[in-house]
């Protein structure tokens, strides 16, 4: 009875072995089939003295090694372009371009800078008393819609859409208003009656042919921290920007009618000049107080004129002949600023060549070099004169490379960045290859400018996992709002991933809100070796993991 039941025993495995093997074999279909079982000394490739660990979950399935090493960090530069929305100089091409073809024009400008490894945009999104963006405080700008106050033809907030193709692409966003100018021109009847030139009558100075905002008045300055408060709080940007425009430039014959608030402010024995120059100083102050209390990972960040002072003006300037300078015309005390910390970054705009004699690039680099009282100094450079420009030195297309050869030897200099964006994508694109041939032939990570950070919550454990074609991280928890980039690094042996060679593949992964759980490697192309890190608010990286993946069956278990 034990003989008939063991052949009935057997009979019955045999035939569901058989009905099962199709079943087996699409499972099967997702890992490699094994050639051999490995026998003898097992040898997992890896260098002499990188201990490591094996992670499998399933007994047959590809498993992969953490190692326990040092990695660099990614390299740091600031590499800026300047988009310059008003007159409509960079974007929107035409005001009266369809919402969807400024998209796919704004997307262009974003994908062509990216393939020259920049990695942040400065966006002008105030103008003068305008916004783009449905503000409480300023008209919709004509410089998008064609006409102040005209919203845009979509549901969509166009500053928010900004800023997520700009961070889908890796780059840091700095939005970019204009604090003082409120006008372009003076018909006030093109004007939006949402407009401060018509609410506020008496915050309005005519200069020229503009209406600016007065800053000696206290409900002035409290009207632009409103606007700044609510930029910083609805959107999610890297940064505050400001360029070179606080009082206007000075106009010969013309003054700048601003005495009687001058007699009703101003302290005991306080000069017009020194008045004035308090009167921006309180206001970058109080922006710093503001950005660090609501979102401190935010930075401020400054593009004044190049010139501080002359060196006949005082010891202490530079040596050269500018017509007018920060402190004494435009009553910009950038130094004041800067001593003070109540800045992250300064962008000097040296827009002229390298021996311009009244005011070369390279005095002025070695000058800012020498001053920059622990501020991160980046390099404001000018290649909307390349061909264009009176100086026969902007024809070498060279000038611009040797400004960068320049500013990249100099101490206490962390980058530049470009004004304006078309200069070097809708002309001048020989130059640009060039810029990427000798600078930027590597993608690189922006500058941490923040004197203070503040740690993020520790990071979740991740797996390696199968994804689509390739492999994906997965962990164990969602991954916090604190971290806003994934960094993958791939490389075909551990040497090249230690040294970040051309053999090493870099992704800078977005971490959108919709999925913290699973972090794609975008570019595997066969390479094992893999670091991961992450960028926090601050811009601070984490410990880069380093990961390997075997491709074979796991014979054996820990």
């Amino acid at each position: 009875m034990i003989k008939n039941f063991s052949r009935r025993g057997f009979l019955l495995v045999c035939m569901m072995g058989l009905l099962l093997v199709p079943f087996f074999q699409s499972c099967k279909s997702s890992v490699p089939a094994s050639t051999s079982t490995p026998t003898g000394t097992y040898t997992d490739g890896l260098e002499d003295g990188y201990p490591s660990k094996i992670y499998s979950n399933l007994p047959k399935t590809l498993y992969y090694r953490t190692i326990e090493m040092d990695m660099p960090q990614s390299l740091r530069e600031f590499r800026g372009v300047w988009i310059a929305t008003v007159a409509n100089i960079d974007w929107p091409s035409s005001p009266n371009d369809p919402y969807s073809k400024q998209k796919e024009d704004f997307i262009k400008l974003l994908d062509y800078y990216k393939s020259l490894n920049f990695n942040t945009v400065i966006v002008q999104i105030r103008t003068a008393g305008d916004a783009f963006y449905p503000s409480r405080f300023a008209p919709w700008s004509k410089y998008l819609t064609g006409t102040q106050g005209k919203r845009p033809d979509t549901m969509e907030d166009p500053l928010s859409w900004m800023i997520l193709e700009s961070k889908r692409r890796g780059f840091e966003f700095h939005a970019w208003l204009n604090p003082y100018r409120a006008t372009m021109d003076l018909d006030l009847q093109s004007l939006s009656p949402e407009h401060d030139a018509l609410l506020y009558r008496n915050w309005m100075i005519q200069y020229g042919n503009r209406y600016y905002y007065n800053p000696g008045l206290p409900e002035v300055r409290a009207h632009l921290l409103k606007i700044i408060e609510e930029v910083i709080k609805n959107y999610n940007i890297d940064a505050i920007h400001f360029d070179d425009y606080f009082y206007p430039y000075k106009i010969n014959g013309q003054v700048f009618n601003d005495q009687d608030t001058y007699r009703r402010f101003a302290k005991n024995g306080q000069t017009l000049e020194d008045w004035r120059r308090e009167n921006v100083n309180t206001l970058i102050y109080e922006i710093n107080q503001l950005v660090k209390r609501e979102k401190p990972w935010v930075q401020f960040g400054i593009s004044p004129f190049g010139v501080w002072r002359n060196i006949d003006q005082d010891p202490r300037g530079s040596n050269t002949r500018a017509s007018q300078t920060n402190y004494d015309d435009l009553y910009a005390d950038v130094l004041t600023w800067t001593q003070n910390g109540w800045i992250d970054y300064l962008i000097p705009q040296l827009y002229w060549s390298m021996d311009y004699e009244p005011a070369s690039y390279r005095e002025l680099v070695n000058w800012w070099s020498s001053n920059h009282n622990n501020t991160p100094i980046y390099i404001g450079n000018g290649p909307y004169k390349i061909r264009d420009n009176e100086d026969n030195a902007w024809n070498d297309p060279m000038q611009l490379i040797d400004q960068l050869s320049l500013s990249n030897i100099t101490p206490n200099m962390y980058g530049n960045s470009f004004f304006s964006a078309r200069s070097l994508y809708q002309k001048n694109r020989d130059v640009a290859d060039l810029l990427k041939q000798y600078h930027y032939e590597f993608p690189v990570l922006p500058p941490v400018p923040h004197k203070t950070v503040l740690p993020p919550p520790a990071l979740p454990n991740p797996t390696l996992i199968l994804h689509g074609g390739g492999y994906a991280f997965q962990f164990d928890k969602v991954i916090s709002p604190d971290y806003r980039f994934a960094l993958i690094y791939t490389a075909p042996t551990l040497s090249d991933l230690q040294k970040r060679n051309t053999e090493t593949n870099f992704q800078k992964i977005y971490m959108d809100d919709n999925d913290r759980f699973v972090v794609p490697i975008l570019s595997y192309e066969g390479k094992p070796y893999i670091a991961l890190s992450f960028i926090d608010r601050y811009g601070v990286e984490t410990k880069p993991m380093v990961f390997k993946i075997e491709g074979k069956l796991l014979t054996r278990t820990e």
